[in-house]
């Protein structure tokens, strides 16, 4: 960075900081991993879920960092060292973060989405209705990181504090007036968004996901609710209160609490017309729109994006009007149709309560005798608790389920299979079949369709690898149903 700021100018934010050592020296930058550390850098000591940061202080000492921020003092304190000692590392490397890069927060208009089910489509869409609306925009989401038509990879729902503000900074650096990303359940708890000022929060909704992490599903809603609980009283809270839980997000949040729904009185009310296979016909706040997306749960994503583009200030029927043009985002709902008829939907639906609602879109959108054939599975070391319930929900909605690998990580893929088997109901065990090989299990369910069959392949969406053992395969179930169709045409 040019002119690197002073150490004690990135403090003011942090309370109760202990500092041992000189505050006027100058940071270069701010290193979470011991091995990238220059002279010059911040060290800072996480406590993380498999390694803690402080075993690595003395390596980044000896690399040359100038300062460390840590929550105990290591057993030797070099008098060269700056060492600032606090409650919470994680907290306050939010903090630090945001002031070392200007604040960008603060420089454009900031919105998180969070929920279980509904964060991707609606930031997506927010962006791309912000873009079509005439504002340079930026996203950060769960399938990529975007400056206007820069496309940068994403590797988490939320990037760390450090990575975070930078990509902000980027962002307010490019005449971004708008920013609109996911919030995660785990960037709350791990304070990867501390220190961020958001103009506005969304909730899209709450079913029982990431156990793993959270323990508890009570401890999940905490989560969740944390954004709210954080936001400034100059901000706007969007909820849908058609979940049971909508209102509990809100409740001791500072910030002005408005509502969408679909069955109920809110600030934002819609009804579904006419949903269909070419698109879906709604009313919202007593006026029709015909919209390209289709299904209840994009029901719910446009009028949150619809709330949230009012709130800040746009005309309603200009936003309207861009609205109705909007595509889904990548893996959400894809359709894809062969020359003989087939439909191929593809969703990242990786939660049971996804699942079922992309399931039951399929079903109202049913015609005639049109078979439904679902291909789906679980990841590995991710909450187990949900596996024999995507595989009921599967054939509960499918006229034939199969059952595959998904991202295994560090599982046995058929130990998770075992799990989803024990869901499937006796009376369906003829419908069910298990191939391990997702490859094999798409072109399974691709060949033996019939014309007019509808084919859901579900839990990896946007997603162009298969995680085995650490390591990222290159695997994209598109590329793999178009292979299917091909074969299907004779090409």
């Amino acid at each position: 960075m040019e002119n690197d700021p002073i150490l004690s100018s990135l403090l003011g934010e942090v309370k109760g900081a202990i500092i041992h050592g000189y505050a006027d020296v100058k940071v270069k930058n701010i290193i979470l991993d011991s091995r990238k550390v220059l002279p010059g850098s911040l060290f800072v000591a996480l406590r993380g879920t498999q390694v803690d940061g402080h075993q690595f202080i003395n390596t980044a000492t000896e690399l040359g960092a100038t300062a460390i921020l840590c929550e105990e003092l290591p057993e030797s304190v070099r008098e060269d060292i700056t060492y600032i000692q606090v409650d919470g590392s994680a907290a306050a490397m939010g903090l630090v973060a945001a002031a070392f890069y200007g604040h960008p927060s603060k420089k454009v208009k900031l919105v998180g989405v969070t929920g279980t089910n509904g964060k991707t489509s609606v930031a997506t869409f927010l962006f791309q209705l912000f873009r079509a609306l005439g504002y340079r925009s930026g996203l950060l989401s769960t399938v990529q990181n975007q400056i206007e038509d820069e496309v940068i990879p994403s590797t988490h729902t939320t990037p760390d504090a450090v990575a975070l503000n930078a990509l902000l900074a980027q962002m307010a650096a490019s005449n971004c007036s708008h920013v609109f990303m996911e919030v995660s359940s785990h960037s709350v708890t791990q304070h990867r968004i501390t220190g961020l000022h958001f103009a506005g929060g969304i909730f899209t909704n709450i079913t029982h996901d990431h156990l793993d992490f959270h323990k508890t599903f009570d401890n999940y809603i905490k989560a969740k609710k944390g954004f709210f609980d954080a936001l400034p009283k100059s901000a706007f809270a969007l909820v849908n209160i058609d979940d049971r839980r909508g209102t509990v997000m809100v409740q001791n949040t500072k910030a002005r609490i408005e509502t969408y729904s679909l069955q109920t009185l809110a600030s934002f009310k819609g009804k579904i017309i006419s949903d269909t296979l070419a698109g879906m016909h709604m009313d919202i706040n007593n006026q029709e729109v015909w919209f390209r997306v289709i299904g209840r749960f994009n029901a719910y994503n446009l009028l949150a994006v619809y709330g949230a583009a009012v709130l800040l200030g746009e005309k309603e029927e200009a936003v309207l009007t861009e609205l109705s043009n909007l595509k889904s985002p990548p893996g959400r709902f894809e359709q894809f149709h062969s020359a003989d008829h087939i439909v191929g939907i593809v969703d990242y639906a990786h939660t049971p309560d996804a699942l079922e609602n992309v399931l039951e879109t399929i079903t109202h959108l049913r015609q005639g005798n049109e078979q439904v054939v679902t291909v789906v599975g679980c990841g590995g070391n991710r909450d187990a608790e949900k596996r024999p319930k995507m595989a009921e929900i599967a054939c509960r909605y499918s006229n034939r389920v199969i059952l595959t690998s998904d991202n295994p990580r560090f599982e046995d893929p058929m130990d998770i299979l075992d799990q989803m088997r024990k869901g499937v109901p006796p009376l369906d065990y003829k419908k069910t079949t298990v191939i391990e090989d997702r490859h094999e299990a798409i072109l399974k369910a691709g060949i033996e369709a019939e014309p007019g069959d509808i084919i859901l392949i579900a839990g990896k969406g946007h997603e162009n690898y298969q995680d085995v053992k650490g390591v990222k395969h290159h695997f994209d179930d598109k590329e793999v149903l178009m292979e299917v169709f091909a074969k299907r045409a004779g090409n």
